[in-house]
């Protein structure tokens, strides 16, 4: 009878060490609490952006900031058919040309701004709703962010009537003064719904310096910039760029 040779035995592995398998623990259990703490904070931007696209946003962080500095802010909020149309074609004209052709980002403009070394702005209107309605004023990369993320849902939940109906009401047009309503009132005595193309254009031209610009008392800049701006509301409502938000006149 022939032995056959055994084969040698392999070496059990020793164990991991119990502090290693705490440690790995330890990261797992921290990684799944900030994958549920980002899940958690989606959620509650993404309920606040569908029940924002039919309830007005009742104040927001800048608003109560203000209102704590200044002891009071002045805002009334208009539903879209209380503000006159021009207002919207104003703004446009002012802060967003392009408002009805793109999604949320105007990658011309953001070229241009980056091929000047950043000294323009490229933000849109719906940006800029993202940034006063859900978010902090300042500029940090954490907010800049979290506003590129929500403008693309911004975008494809809310109507582009909705983005610029908000915009109006939220925006700053004086020191305290929030929303179309509130402005018309404060620099002209009348009401949203009853502002001229004049006083629209001149509403917008204090954008986006509400603090060092006047409505009812317009610098030199201020005039040409509402001369401006009159001109390009005129313009996006012959050529079709207007309407995403109203119907033709």
């Amino acid at each position: 009878m022939v032995d056959t040779p055994k084969k040698p035995r392999k070496k059990a592995e020793p164990a991991p060490e119990p502090k290693l398998l705490a440690s790995e623990s330890r990261g797992r259990r921290i990684k799944r609490w900030i994958l549920r703490g980002l899940g958690g904070i989606a959620a509650f931007y993404g309920l606040l952006i569908v029940l924002f696209s039919f309830l007005p946003p009742p104040i927001n962080l800048y608003q109560l900031s203000e209102s704590w500095r200044l002891g009071g802010i002045s805002k009334d909020w208009v539903n879209w058919d209380e503000i006159a149309p021009v207002m919207g074609r104003s703004v446009v004209a002012a802060e967003d040309a392009n408002f009805c052709l793109h999604w949320g980002f105007d990658m011309a403009a953001i070229r241009a701004a980056a091929e000047q070394g950043g000294t323009r702005g490229a933000s849109t209107l719906t940006q800029q709703v993202a940034k006063n309605v859900f978010l902090w004023q300042g500029r940090s990369w954490i907010r800049k962010a979290i506003e590129a993320g929500l403008t693309p849902v911004v975008e494809l939940v809310w109507s582009k009537q909705r983005i610029l109906e908000v915009y109006l009401n939220v925006a700053e047009f004086d020191e305290g003064v929030f929303g179309v309503q509130a402005a018309a009132q404060h620099y002209f005595g009348v009401d949203a719904r009853d502002l001229s193309a004049l006083q629209a254009a001149r509403l917008a031209a204090v954008l986006p310096d509400p603090k060092g610009r006047s409505a009812s008392k317009p610098s030199n800049f201020v005039r040409k910039r509402t001369g401006a701006i009159m001109s390009g509301a005129e313009t996006i409502l012959a050529d079709g760029r207007a309407d995403c938000f109203q119907d033709r006149e």
